[in-house]
Order: C-alpha cells, then structure tokens, then sequence
C-alpha cells in the first residue's frame, strides 16, 4: 500500500505523527525491511523474495551481495556491479545460477551508499578526465568533469567526493577535494592507506581542546586512595622506536615462587566514558603503527606524555599483583589503582644483553636493576614451562623490519629476532589478562572477553583429509583442544614439510574476536582471557579497566551508547581496519623495494595455490609473488585444494604448500602493488618439484592475483 494509506490504516492523524510514522518508514527502507516500487508503493521485502546484503567488490569488476541473514552469497556480473560501489547496502533478487553453478542475482535497489570519498590516482584520456580507485575492489573509473578537477595533474594520487553515485547507465561523477601528490612520495603510501581503509586520522577539535586542558603531570588530588608503588623499582620494556610505554614489570622471589606486580597506564582516569576524547577513541578502536609513523588512539598530550609510563616521574597506573608458585601457577592476585615511578625505559636488546652476558653489566643503572631482571627471567622460564603443559599452540613466526635511508627510502628488510626479553614480558602481560578475565568473572560484571575458537566442523574435516594424506592424525575427535594441537606441532617438529603441516594448521583455526561471551582463549590453552595491559593504544583495554573499576567500587560498568555485542564487533573491525592498512603499507614498502632487484634470484617457499599458480614468499624478506601456472612447465596443471597442490597431468610435476623453490623476479607493478615471479631455469631442480601421480583434474584458469593473507598470531 502507499505510505498514506498505511498511515490511515494505523490511525494517524497528528503532524507528529506522521512525521514519526515517516522516520519509521525511512529507517525500514534504508535497514532493507521496506521497497518502494515503481507505483510508491510500500512492499515488505521478504514477501518479494528480495536479498538485503552488502556488495564485496572484486577487483576484475564482478562482485557478490553478502546476505544480511547468512545465506548463501549472491553473484553479481559485471553488468550488475554499475549500479553499486564495494561496500554499499542494497536489495537483490535471484535470477539463477552462473555457469559457475553460483546463485546469480541482480541488484534492484541500493539502500546505503557505503562510499562518500574515494581515494586514487587521476588519469586522462582523451580529454577526458578520471580516477582510479585504490582500493582494487572499486572496479569502476570515477569520471572528474573538467571543471571539478581544480588543481590536479594526471597522475597525482587525489581525494574525490561523489556528486553522482553510479546506476545502471551511467557512471559515478566526483569532484577533487584533496591533492595528496605524487604517488612515489615518501609517505604517500600512509596517506592513501588513511584514506582507501577510512582510517580517522584526525582528531576532533573538541578531543583537542579536552586534551589541552589536562594537567602536564599527577597533581596531589590525583594521588587520593591509591597505591605508593613508587618505591619498587619497576621498569618499562619496549622496543627502540616506542614512545607510549603502557606496561611496567617488578618480581622478586618469595620462598619457591614469585610476587609479580604488573602495572599499567591508568588512562581511564583522564578518559571518562562518553567524553569527547572517550568518542575519538571509541571510533578509533586501536592505534596504526606504520613504518616510521603512528595513528595513535589518543593525543599525544596523553600517549606519549601524561598516561606514558616515562622514567623518573609519577604517575598513575593500575596494578595487578599476582603470587605465582614455582610451577607457574597463579595463586591470589589483586587489582587496586596505584602511583609508580619507573626506574628505567630499557629495550628487549638492552635487557636480553645484561641477561645473557653478565660481563655486560657493568653501569651502576645495570648492576641496581640486574637482581630484579633475573627473577623476571626465572619467571619467565617457570610460565614457559606452565604454557608447555597447558597445551597451549607456539606456531613459530618470523617477523620482519623495514629499515630506511634519511630520505625516507627503504633501504633493506631485515628479521627481528626475537629473545627471552620479548618472552618475559609476553608472559608477564598474558599473567595479568587471565587474572582481569577470572576477576570479571567472578564478580559477574559483563565485559568484553578476547576469544579465540578452535576449528570449524568444515575445516577440520578439510585438516583431516589433507593429514591423512601425510600419515598423520589430530588427536581430540569432534573437538580437539589447543594440547592436541601442541602434540602434533611437536611430533612433527623434525619433519622437513614441518613449514606445511604448520600452516595447514594455523590455516584451520579462526580468527580471534572480542565478545561479550567468554568461550576461552583456543591457541593460548584459556578459559578465560581478557586484554587489560595496553589501554594507551587498545579501546578494548580501555573498557577492562572502568569494569575492574566499577568492581573494586562495589558498583557495575555499562558503557554510555552501545551495547557490549555492539562494542564487540566494532573493536573487532576496527582491529582489522587497521590490520589491512599496515598490511597494504608494508606491501607497497617491499614492492618498492623490489623494483631495483628484477631480474635477481631468491629462494623462497610456497605460501599459497590456486588454480591459477602458486604464490611464494621469499626468504628472509617475506614478499610474496607470484608464479603464473603458465610459467610452471609445458604440462596441464590441475589443482588439488585438499592436498594444497597443482599437480601435472602428463609429467606429475607438483607444487605444493610449503614446498621449497627458487625463482627470479619477472616484474614489479607498484600501481597493483603485484610481482610476477618466474622459476629459476639456471636451477635444475627444486625442492618443490615431485614426481608424482597426478591428481584429479582441476578447472581451467585464467591470470589473476591476489595479495595473500597472512594469519594473526592468535594472541
């Protein structure tokens, strides 16, 4: 029916009225609930049998709307993609399958346009004016008229805003509102990243103003009901660049155990809940740390000065202080707000040095500190060995630093070795979050929780196909836990496919979220787990520590404007954002880097397979690339996405996960962030390449790529 007459069904009459009954509508449609059709009418979407979802773009120009309910996904042709941008909300009506066998739908209206700004690089053709997006899964070219195009130069990387959104016969219209500049800027790569991930990177004047108003250190009222810890000799251990340092450790040896005090930045007292520096924070969910720049999630005034846990001042923390006996076992712990005074801001190179090399201490800061950093270490030995029993997954990673010139070029990528100064303090942080979990739940106050769940039952049933082919097992039934996965990583350890069977299993788990529903911590082996020990740079933390608050008060937290699932999915996205922009920065650092070396051999592993070729990462840079299936051999290939393999057809020619090979670099595209890798012919053979019968045949393959994505370490 039209609105008018639905409004005389339901007995409207005021002018209130309708204007709530025309807010309601408006909200309807714009949440997919309601359609309005060709004669104004109102249509319930579920009786049209329409699918309200979102549009994932892809970047050779089809796309899917993923449905708002779960179901099955919905492909979009290219036609269909015209009239929808990536990300945009809208309703879709199934109009078959593919030759794929995938259900094919049509877009029949967009209810939220998703973009507003798109970032990219401008060309011109012809006389003809337009932008590129960055992000690749805006397949469409944005046309700039000539009169909106102000100052840009073709070629520049530029911000534009939508004046017209694209429809089925017509593209999108935009306007230059921003030059960034050249795209080879030093730089630039940070700024497009800002921008194609909607990162905020600005904060607002109000935040600013609250933020200028703080006082510049801990005033006599701040002090009231805490804690004097300014005695204890805590200190700070960090790496060499960082500047907001939110933990401090001190241990010493009580009988056969340990009296560990973990203190923490006490950011909550100068962000309170629903404060304007509290909204900045929210929206940003986590500071970006790019190579050689920081996002930060709070003004520096805070981050890097007043809630920094800097040497040789006050300030305010919350502490945990915990009894641990000589198996490692946490016995009583308690949280209470305190005042420290860090002895030192020492780095991992620094303390590992004095841990290793007792001749190395020689200062008089050395020698005062040294007791103190050995019970650290002992400690440290006594939890390893606790993490070991509890079963809990130690895949082991290798993580990598770009270094640069003083032009800001990058000029090598080198492996950041880590050492029992990055342990200590990771198992000293993990001791103080199980604590903040157990003390939450036992006061029953809600809270977000980091979890962490095991395998999918289709991904395990995938795990034990592909170890079945290796004779291999994973213990646990339907469910195995973290030890059945600890046991086969150590029994496997000594293999040499030891690199597969490890990303195999990494591969199977799923990716750690914050929920207000506490299933436990799958890869760390814990029932409860909660993130307490970076609120500078983590909203999460944030939130833990008003809840440990509220508790110790004897009343309860709820945060202003959100529901705890609603903050959990935020700070879970907000995660990722920020995840896939450090991602897309470091790529672009390493391609750069690369355009000097094509034509120069490396050795490298298989990180990835498909149908159209196998991605490899090379040694000791981690940059991947890829060899196309036309250039692994004159033979039909056929992909075997169990086993992780392409496999010959006529010579049983295999490559494999994990497979070792050597290759030369064929080509470098910075603008699609890609490099084309070929085999190396001066190497006559490859530790990749088996013979082997063939598998059963794969389908046909046309050149693509794609960027790889890495898994987090579940921590």
């Amino acid at each position: 029916m039209h609105a008018d007459a639905l409004a005389a069904a339901l007995d409207v009459r005021t002018a209130a009225e309708h204007e709530a009954l025309a807010a309601r509508l408006a909200a309807m449609e714009r949440d997919g609930q309601l359609l309005t059709d060709r004669k104004g009418r109102l249509c319930v979407v579920a009786k049209l049998d329409l699918v309200t979802g979102t549009v994932q773009g892809h970047p050779d120009g089809y796309g899917f709307v993923v449905p708002d309910d779960g179901g099955a996904d919905l492909f979009l042709a290219p036609s269909e993609m015209r009239k929808a941008l990536h990300g945009d909300r809208v309703t879709a009506r199934s109009i078959g399958v593919d030759r794929r066998g995938r259900p094919e739908g049509a877009v029949v209206d967009v209810l939220a346009r998703a973009n507003r700004e798109i970032v990219g690089r401008l060309y011109e053709e012809r006389g003809l004016c337009f932008v590129v997006a960055e992000n690749r899964r805006i397949n469409q070219d944005i046309l700039v008229p000539p009169e909106m195009r102000g100052a840009a130069k073709p070629g520049e990387v530029v911000v534009v805003e939508l004046i017209e959104q694209p429809s089925a016969h017509r593209e999108a219209l935009a306007r230059v509102v921003q030059v960034l500049g050249r795209y080879t800027d030093p730089g630039m790569e940070i700024e497009i990243a800002l921008r194609k991930h909607a990162l905020p990177h600005e904060f607002s004047a109000a935040a600013k103003r609250q933020a200028s108003r703080l006082p510049p250190e801990v005033r006599q009222a701040d002090r009231k009901d805490r804690v004097d810890l300014s005695a204890l000799p805590l200190v700070t251990i960090d790496g060499e660049t960082a500047k907001d340092f939110d933990d401090a450790v001190y241990c010493q040896r009580v009988g056969k155990g340990f009296r560990l005090i973990v203190a923490i930045a006490d950011v909550s007292h100068y962000v309170r809940d629903g404060d304007t520096l509290d909204r900045d924070a929210r929206d940003r969910g986590t500071s970006v740390y790019f190579p050689r720049r920081v996002i930060p999630m709070l003004p520096e005034a805070l981050s890097n000065e007043l809630c920094s846990l800097k040497p040789a001042v006050d300030r305010l923390c919350m502490a945990c202080e915990m009894s641990i006996d000589g198996h490692g076992r946490i016995g009583r712990y308690r949280f209470y707000p305190a005042v420290m005074h860090s002895r030192a801001r020492l780095t991992y190179a620094q303390v590992w040095e004095w841990l290793s090399r007792p001749d190395a201490v020689t200062t008089r800061e050395a020698r005062a500190l040294h007791p103190h950093l050995a019970n650290l270490h002992a400690l440290y030995k006594v939890l390893a060995a606790a993490r070991v029993r509890r079963g809990a997954i130690d895949f082991e990673t290798v993580e990598l630093r770009l270094e640069f010139d003083p032009h800001g070029k990058i000029e090598a990528i080198v492996p950041e070795v880590r050492n029992d100064a990055h342990k200590l303090i990771e198992e000293c942080m993990l001791a103080a979050n199980v604590c903040a979990a157990a003390y939450l739940i036992e006061q029953k106050q809600p809270a977000l929780f980091r979890v962490h769940e095991g395998p999918t039952p289709e991904k395990l049933e995938a795990l034990r196909e592909f170890l079945g082919g290796s004779g291999l097992s994973v213990t646990g039934g339907d469910h195995p836990g973290p030890d059945d996965y600890a046991r086969l990583l150590a029994k496997v350890r000594d293999r040499p496919d030891f690199d597969l069977l490890q990303t195999v299993l990494l591969r199977s788990l799923q990716q750690a979220v914050y929920s207000p529903d506490n299933v436990g911590h799958f890869g760390l082996g814990y029932d409860a787990y909660a993130h307490f020990t970076s609120p500078i740079r983590r909203y999460p933390d944030l939130l833990i520590h008003r809840c440990i608050k509220a508790c110790l008060a004897g009343t309860r937290y709820h945060p202003a404007g959100a529901s705890w699932r609603e903050l959990g999915v935020h700070c879970s996205l907000t995660e990722r954002r920020a995840d896939e922009a450090t991602r897309d920065v470091e790529s672009w650092l390493k391609y750069y880097f690369m355009q000097d070396r094509v034509g120069e051999t490396f050795p490298g592993t298989i990180s990835g397979v498909t149908h159209f070729g196998i991605f490899v990462t090379l040694d000791g840079l981690n940059v991947d690339g890829l060899v196309h299936v036309t250039d692994l051999g004159n033979d039909y290939f056929h992909f075997d996405a169990v086993q992780h393999r392409l496999s010959g057809e006529r010579t049983g020619t295999s490559f494999r996960l994990a497979d070792r090979v050597t290759v030369k670099v064929a080509r470098v595209d910075l603008e699609q962030t890609k490099i084309d890798f070929v085999l190396d012919d001066s190497v006559e053979t490859h530790a990749a390449v088996t013979s082997m019968p063939a598998s059963r045949p794969g389908g046909a393959s046309t050149r693509e790529h794609s960027s790889q994505k890495k898994k987090r370490r579940a921590r």
